[in-house]
């Protein structure tokens, strides 16, 4: 038993300091959009306008749990006047925060293997889930997808309980989890799949329907109620949260700009051989048909909700990595069954080879995941180059000047002690429709109106150089300031050869030419009538 709990804390240590390492990234700064624009300033807001969140594509859940741990990390000061002077502490909370719950759900794995399987492949599925990239980079930042990982995993535990033990507080376990995980984001309403395997499996065991309806009944209270308590205004607002939950299903129906891969599958399937590695995404297929053929009942278990998840997914016009995550525990537990399966088959009638092959498993499914995260750590501890940029430009862009900055960096970079530093060229336009409504011109108005300093971000480029026959204005404007301004200052992230744009890879630095983070920053300054 001793060496159990020893095997399981050394991966819980190691998963949280995957997580921790670079946490402040940024910082004063807040460069990625999502983390600045829901879950903290939301949080935040609470302090003074009540807990209404009058916004629903995003469910409130995490929300609340930051604005609780912000209440007391922050009890005897004005957490918003703290906010609004320096970002920093704030953040930093909810990102360790996300950390401490995806080291939690890594935990959850190795209960739900030991519960189902044995203590084995339950350590070898955690020590997955805590060095995947993709769990460990969305770890980094104040956002609901790692948390939700933790509800889901927690009824996925209870679903356990009910296919193996079918105990009331099995179901009252997986039906709070299911609240919960819906409550922190709606694609973790998936562990609904389990659950209802579980109970039918547990039907076909006992033969007590009394008992299923019972168990079914204390599940869908138990999950109600857990999703109205961490998300009460669906309730009391209900007309706002019915829109709010619309619009996120169309914003994921519509296409956006720089997505070049036109399958969602191939995408997907795609993400799983660096967001989770190669040979775990192969190993997971492989327990999946292991267990289908060997162990049906905990196939139904673990294997169709993935599928349906993945079905419903690729119906979607945008698609990006992270939004795989929910299938990640299911992922984690089929690799280490199918590791483990092979080890006993190795083992079998050599008993000696067993251990050694386990281990050789172990470390096949890690290494990807080790190596990407570590290095993904070591840059986010780095200077990202929007932040060079800015320093650059405190040295050489005189405050006041008006300049052109595209939609790459938080309003507080233009900022300083002393308030507004440089003011934005009035036409600037938010990143969904940037590139859609550039247009050459642009640059003479620029000048006109006085900006003489434009800055340009890859992650911005980027999208309509990744698709520049659905936005042919877009390229001609940047052909222009290429022909029209001087290059005064550049920083690039890559310490060899450039990554193509990427949704994934332009934000979330996997691949190894990264050096440090944040997109290429050019600074132009334009010739022309007033800019010398």
């Amino acid at each position: 038993m001793t060496r159990w709990r020893l095997g399981l804390a050394a991966v819980l240590a190691l998963a949280l300091g995957l997580r921790l390492w670079g946490i402040r990234h940024g910082l004063p700064y807040v460069y990625n959009s999502d983390e600045s624009g829901h879950f903290v300033p939301r949080a935040v807001r609470f302090f003074e306008d009540g807990y209404d969140p009058h916004y629903f594509k995003n469910p409130p859940a995490f929300t609340y749990l930051v604005h609780v741990v912000f209440a007391l990390w922050f009890l005897g000061r004005d957490a918003v006047a703290d906010f609004a002077r320096d970002p920093s502490e704030a953040f930093t909370v909810a990102r360790v925060l996300a950390a401490l719950l995806g080291t939690a759900a890594v935990g959850l794995v190795y209960l739900i293997g030991a519960r189902i399987f044995d203590r084995r492949v339950g350590l070898v599925a955690a020590a997955v889930m805590a060095i995947a990239f993709l769990p460990v980079f969305y770890s980094h930042l104040a956002l609901n997808d790692v948390p939700a990982t933790v509800p889901l995993a927690l009824s996925l535990l209870g679903s356990a309980g009910i296919l193996v033990r079918g105990r009331s507080l099995d179901y009252a376990v997986a039906g709070i989890g299911l609240g919960l995980g819906a409550a922190t984001k709606y694609t973790a309403g998936i562990a609904l799949v389990p659950l209802l395997a579980a109970a039918l499996l547990q039907l076909r065991a006992s033969g007590d329907r009394r008992r299923l309806l019972t168990g079914l009944g204390l599940a869908a209270a138990t999950s109600v109620g857990a999703f109205f308590v961490a998300n009460p205004y669906a309730l009391v607002d209900y007309h706002a949260f019915r829109h709010g939950l619309a619009g996120q299903s169309q914003l994921a129906g519509r296409h956006k700009l720089g997505l070049t891969e036109e399958s969602p599958l191939r995408y997907y399937l795609w993400t799983s051989t660096w967001g989770l590695g190669w040979v775990p995404a192969l190993a997971a297929m492989a327990g999946a048909v292991l267990l289908v053929v060997r162990e049906r009942a905990l196939a139904a278990l673990l294997v169709p909700a993935p599928l349906l998840f993945l079905v419903y997914m690729i119906t979607q016009e945008r698609f990006f990595g992270r939004w795989l995550l929910p299938l990640f525990p299911f992922a984690c537990l089929l690799a280490a069954y199918a590791a483990v399966a092979a080890a006993d088959a190795l083992g079998r009638g050599r008993p000696r080879l067993m251990a050694p092959a386990l281990a050789t498993a172990a470390v096949a499914l890690t290494a990807q995941g080790l190596v990407y995260s570590v290095h993904n750590d070591v840059i986010l501890s780095r200077t990202d180059t929007r932040t060079l940029t800015r320093a650059w430009m405190v040295e050489h862009v005189p405050a006041g000047s008006e300049i052109v900055l595209e939609p790459a960096v938080p309003p507080r970079w233009l900022n300083d002690e002393n308030g507004r530093r440089w003011r934005r060229n009035r036409l600037d336009l938010q990143v969904e429709n940037y590139a859609r409504r550039l247009r050459p011109t642009f640059v003479d108005d620029y000048l006109a109106s006085g900006a003489c300093w434009v800055v340009r971000a890859s992650t911005v480029s980027g999208r309509a150089f990744a698709e520049p026959d659905r936005v042919p204005n877009a390229i001609a404007y940047y052909n222009e300031l290429e022909r029209r301004g001087r290059v005064v200052f550049h920083a690039t992230p890559y310490g060899s050869d450039p990554v193509p744009f990427n949704f994934d890879w332009s934000f979330d630095y996997y691949p190894l030419p990264y050096d440090r983070p944040g997109p290429e920053m050019t600074v132009y300054r334009l010739r022309g009538p007033g800019c010398g």
